[in-house]
């Protein structure tokens, strides 16, 4: 890894030291909102306000346009387009995160942080940024930070923040109209008439009764 690394454009890192890089991701994982149900209701209605505006495409309050490159092929690749729904950037999760960070102070360095992590580690290995770099290559720098168990103690920084990235994008995905929809679920309908739990539920859980 280079000695220092920048938050901004796709130029080779500069601007941020390696230390400073360290001590923010040092700050993962996010520290637990006091009403965290709260928190992501409002986050979707912030976005679902938003979305109302086709006129205006939305502009990140947190995230530089560099960073929002990376953000948005990060949670993609995370939870990915598929036969069943669409991808996290479908659902709005990169709206979802910047919205985070606007309300959750913070978590902002070390989501910076983060992100120029992997910027310097796909400059190091195949000098380009992350948001350059192919499905293959991000996903080289990506395999070596995903199964903690697996992972190099060089890589421990990248472990920190992919574990906290992961969680936010599947937090936002999960409770977007999307990911309720891909989970079925159905919310508070009412049931004209209860039959009891499927037989073949009963027969996973291995009670009956």
């Amino acid at each position: 890894m280079s000695d220092a690394v920048s938050p901004g454009s796709g130029s080779a890192p500069r601007d941020l030291s390696r230390r400073e890089v360290l001590g923010f991701l040092a700050g993962l994982p996010l520290a637990a909102a006091t009403d965290p149900a709260s928190l992501i209701a409002r986050a979707w209605r912030h976005i679902e306000g938003h979305a109302g505006d086709a006129a205006a495409p939305y502009t990140p309050r947190f995230f530089t346009p560099h960073e929002w490159r990376i953000v948005r092929l990060l949670a993609d690749d995370i939870i990915p387009r598929d036969g069943r729904s669409g991808s996290a950037t479908d659902a709005g999760v990169p709206e979802f995160i910047d919205f985070i960070m606007t309300d959750q102070p913070q978590a902002q360095l070390p989501m910076r942080g983060g992100l120029h992590w992997l910027d310097t580690q796909a400059h190091t290995r195949f000098g380009a940024s992350f948001a350059d770099c192919n499905t293959e290559r991000r996903s080289a720098v990506l395999d070596d930070i995903a199964w903690p168990a697996r992972a190099r103690p060089s890589m421990s920084q990248g472990v920190a923040f992919f574990a906290t990235f992961r969680d936010l994008v599947a937090s936002g995905f999960w409770t977007s109209k999307m990911g309720m929809a891909d989970l079925r679920y159905m919310g508070n309908t009412v049931v004209h008439e209860w039959q009891g739990c499927p037989p073949e539920a009963l027969a996973k859980l291995g009670v009956s009764y």
